[in-house]
This record gives C-alpha cells, sequence and structure tokens, in this order.
C-alpha cells in the first residue's frame, strides 16, 4: 500500500519536470536565420593597373613627392599632416559646432535608447494600482456586509499586478537583434557624417585658398590687358596699330574680364559653404589665414588592403548593420506565426476603510496563463514573412552594390592622386615657362628689343599659367584629403569610437 501511495506523488514532479525542460529548449530557440557577416571580397588590388607613386615637382607648393604605403593605418587626425595650424582650427570648430554631426549624435542616442528601452521585454512587467470608490447601491452583497448594512458605502482596492511573456520562439531576441543592429546604422551613420565633414572642411578650405588667389591672378591679368588696350590705342593714333589689333585686344580684354564674375561668386559660394560647414552664418564667414603655400602634402599615402575597407568604411558598415537588420526582421515575422504563452498574477485587499485593507479576510489573489496561437489570419503572416525574406534580398544587393562603390571610388581618387601629381608637374612647367618668357622681355624691354605691348603679353601668359598652377594645386590638396576619406577617415583610431 505505501508503494502504491508514493507513485501518483511522482508522476506530476515528472511531469512538471518535462514541461520545464521544454520551456528551457524553447527558450533557447529563436525563429529566423542566425546572422553571418558577409566575407571580405576576394581582390587583391583597387586598380587594373599597377600604382606609381606620385611624381615630385620641386619647388612648387603641393608639389612633395609621395609614396603609397601598402597597409599602412589610416591616422584619425589625417588633416593635422596638411601642416596648418588654421586649417585644423577649422576642422575642430566644425567637430564641435556642425549641426548635421550634432543630429546624427542624436540619432545615435535615440538608437541606443530603444535598444535600452527594448530589455524589458525579457522580464515580468509588474503594475500597481489603488482604487478608491464611494457607491450606493442597495442590492450591493458584500463579504463582510459593513456592520450597520448600509447601502452607502467606500470601497478601497490596492492590487499589484504581475505580467510575463515568455519569448519561446525568439521574438523579443529577434527584435533586440534588429535593434541592435540599427544601432550599428545610426553609429556608422554618425561616423559617416563626421567622416564626410572633416573632408569638406579640409576641401572647401583649400578651394577657397585658391581661388582667393585665382581671384587676385585674374585682376592681374586684367590690369595687364587693360594697359595693352590703352597702349594700342595710342599706337593707332601714331599709325603704329590697325583697329584689328585694338579690337581683337578689346575681345580679348572682354573675355578675360567674363572669367572674373564667376570666380569671385564661387569665392564667396565656398566661404559661405565654409561657414555653414562651421556652424556659422554666412555673415559670419570665417576667413582662412592660410595659402596653398602653406600647406604641405602627407609623404606617405596610406593604402588599406582591399579585404580591410568594408570593416573601415562607414557606409559599408551601414549597408551591413541594415543585412543585419533585415535578418533579424525575418525571425520576428516567423516567430510571429508560432504560439506564445502570457502569465499573469494578480494579488491584492478590498476593504471598506483604508485602515483595513490589510486585515485579514480582506486580501485575494489569482494567477493565470493563457496559450494563443494563430489558426487563420488570409494569409496576412505568411506574406509579412516572405516580404521579411524579400526585404533581406534587397538588403543584401543594396549591401554588394555599397562595396562595390566603395571599391570604386578608392580606385578614382588613386587615380586622381596619381593623374594631379602629373598634371602640377605639367602646370609647374608651364608656369616656369612663361615666367622665364616675361623675365627675358623685361630685359628685351631695357634694351629697347621690344615694346611695352610685347612685355604685357608675356605678362598676361604668365598670370594665365599662374591660374592653371593654383587650380593644379588645389586638385592635389583636394585630392589627397578625398584619399584618407575613401579608405574611411581613421575613426577606428579614436578610442572613443573604436570601443562601442
Amino acid at each position: 500500500m505505501q508503494s502504491t501511495g508514493k507513485r501518483p506523488a511522482r508522476a506530476p514532479r515528472a511531469a512538471r519536470a518535462v514541461v520545464l525542460a521544454a520551456a528551457l529548449v524553447l527558450a533557447g530557440c529563436a525563429a529566423g536565420p542566425n546572422f553571418t557577416a558577409p566575407a571580405p571580397p576576394r581582390v587583391a588590388d583597387y586598380t587594373a593597373h599597377p600604382l606609381t607613386s606620385p611624381v615630385a615637382t620641386a619647388g612648387v607648393a603641393g608639389g612633395a613627392a609621395q609614396q603609397f604605403q601598402r597597409g599602412a593605418e589610416v591616422r584619425g587626425d589625417w588633416w593635422t599632416l596638411f601642416g596648418s595650424d588654421g586649417l585644423d582650427a577649422l576642422v575642430t570648430k566644425a567637430l564641435a559646432h556642425n549641426h548635421d554631426l550634432k543630429a546624427a549624435q542624436a540619432a545615435l542616442r535615440v538608437a541606443h535608447e530603444d535598444l535600452l528601452a527594448q530589455r524589458g521585454s525579457f522580464f515580468p512587467a509588474a503594475t500597481l494600482g489603488v482604487t478608491a470608490s464611494r457607491q450606493h447601491d442597495p442590492s450591493a452583497a458584500l463579504a463582510p456586509v459593513p456592520s450597520n448594512n448600509a447601502y452607502l458605502y467606500s470601497l478601497f482596492t490596492p492590487q499589484l499586478t504581475i505580467s510575463y511573456t515568455p519569448d519561446l520562439f525568439g521574438a523579443n531576441r529577434r527584435t533586440r537583434e534588429s535593434l541592435k543592429a540599427q544601432a550599428q546604422a545610426a553609429r556608422f551613420q554618425m561616423l559617416a557624417v563626421r567622416n564626410t565633414l572633416t573632408t569638406n572642411v579640409v576641401v572647401t578650405a583649400v578651394e577657397e585658398a585658391s581661388l582667393r588667389e585665382q581671384v587676385g591672378a585674374t585682376g592681374k591679368l586684367i590690369a595687364a590687358e587693360q594697359h595693352s588696350l590703352a597702349i594700342l590705342h595710342l599706337r593707332l593714333q601714331k599709325g603704329d596699330a590697325s583697329k584689328l589689333d585694338v579690337a581683337a585686344q578689346a575681345a580679348q580684354l572682354a573675355q578675360t574680364e567674363t572669367a572674373l564674375p564667376p570666380l569671385v561668386k564661387q569665392l564667396a559660394a565656398t566661404r559661405h559653404a565654409l561657414a555653414t560647414l562651421v556652424g556659422e552664418f554666412p555673415a559670419q564667414s570665417p576667413v582662412p589665414t592660410f595659402t596653398l603655400a602653406s600647406l604641405r602634402l602627407p609623404a606617405g599615402l596610406p593604402l588599406s588592403v582591399p579585404s580591410r575597407l568594408v570593416a573601415q568604411r562607414p557606409d559599408v558598415r551601414i549597408a551591413r548593420a541594415n543585412l543585419h537588420a533585415a535578418s533579424a526582421a525575418i525571425g520576428i515575422a516567423a516567430a510571429a506565426r508560432l504560439p506564445s504563452i502570457d502569465l499573469s498574477a494578480d494579488v491584492g485587499s478590498t476593504a471598506l476603510a483604508m485602515s483595513r485593507v490589510f486585515d485579514s479576510g480582506t486580501g485575494f489573489w489569482g494567477v493565470a496563463a493563457s496559450l494563443t496561437a494563430p489558426i487563420f489570419n488570409a494569409g496576412e503572416l505568411k506574406h509579412q514573412e516572405r516580404a521579411a525574406k524579400a526585404a533581406y534580398v534587397e538588403a543584401a544587393q543594396q549591401y554588394r552594390s555599397t562595396v562595390l562603390t566603395a571599391f570604386q571610388n578608392v580606385a578614382d581618387t588613386l587615380v586622381a592622386v596619381e593623374q594631379d601629381a602629373r598634371a602640377l608637374h605639367a602646370a609647374a612647367a608651364a608656369e616656369q615657362a612663361a615666367k622665364t618668357s616675361l623675365d627675358l622681355s623685361r630685359l628685351q624691354l631695357q634694351h629697347g628689343y621690344i615694346g611695352a605691348f610685347e612685355l604685357l603679353a608675356a605678362e598676361q601668359a604668365f598670370q594665365q599659367a599662374r591660374i592653371g598652377l593654383l587650380q593644379a594645386q588645389a586638385n592635389r590638396f583636394a585630392d589627397t584629403a578625398a584619399l584618407y576619406q575613401a579608405l574611411g577617415g581613421g575613426w577606428w583610431q579614436h578610442k572613443h569610437f573604436a570601443n562601442k
């Protein structure tokens, strides 16, 4: 009899153990695929032809020799390599006051707080409520009944409710995974804005310096051509020149004068853009104190190996985070088609007086469990899961496109740096030849071999060559800055960014 009496008692314990084990197994599962980051592209180089180090042009600003350093790290403060305190101050000011960067930082905080808020889904929720009412009900049947059997009475009910939904099929975990990926996307979006901002400040400041000097050179060219026209008018009066010569020089002057307003307009727009980048109004536009001649080119140009580029470029990391979020969305949609369990418990007290709410006999409690499963929804959940899978394919293709664009960007910039050096070499040679011609013309004028008109023609040629040299110098500085941006900007060198 004792043996038969113990067996029924063990059966419920065994059943509970089985249910608990099943719950633990289910809790370890998560619907949908587990995300695997795409492998880096298997390419050995960025360009089809081997790169050659940019040629040097001695004695010219921006003409220093440069060497591509394969595998070298990209400095996080690469703009300091240009050796200009004024440029460093502009970048520092932009990083502190640019509103697009501040907006991106705020978006990152939003994504981070959303991720933290989602943690609550893994824990039971508890709510406390207190209800106080005044009632008049002649048919009320209360226990205990008021001692005076009054129909008008007060009722006080403090109550604690606890609810919990076990994450049986990983809907909450996939949601957290998605939010974490979205936070990563917001983080790299902020880094992309920062990378673009620093590059834009450098390029815009360089362009401002170049345009400032181009405006000055164009002004000198206009003055020289005006002087030439005045000489031709005198020669026309003396019969030494024809009206055709005068008309040709007037046309040349007019053509040169038409080039000045666009340069002045472009210079003003560049200064306004620079003011906006550093967080100021155009009327407060900062005027850089440096010139192209005060800048220096970095001697060593880092060239990250292709396999590392996908980890360094913020735009690629954004695309990868979006792909991760799309993968998690499949699991969320799949879990919505599976059963769910809701657990709840209530405990409280009801009394006719606040002082009696914790008296014996006034308490109540209750526990409940519910199982729900979708039976029929006209295919809504099925098609939502299919849509999530299609969105993942879309994100995967967008990721591949972003990677290809990143490699194209690096390749274009490398070729630009390479060819800029050659263009600068040619522009410097043209400027030097024009200067030599101008110097010889001055000597010939002193000895009476030529007239002032010929000297002015030589000065015009020199100023035109000077403008071409300024443009070539600006291109080399700007494309060097663009290379640092194309390689990711070195954000990982900052502990504040790399450790998050």
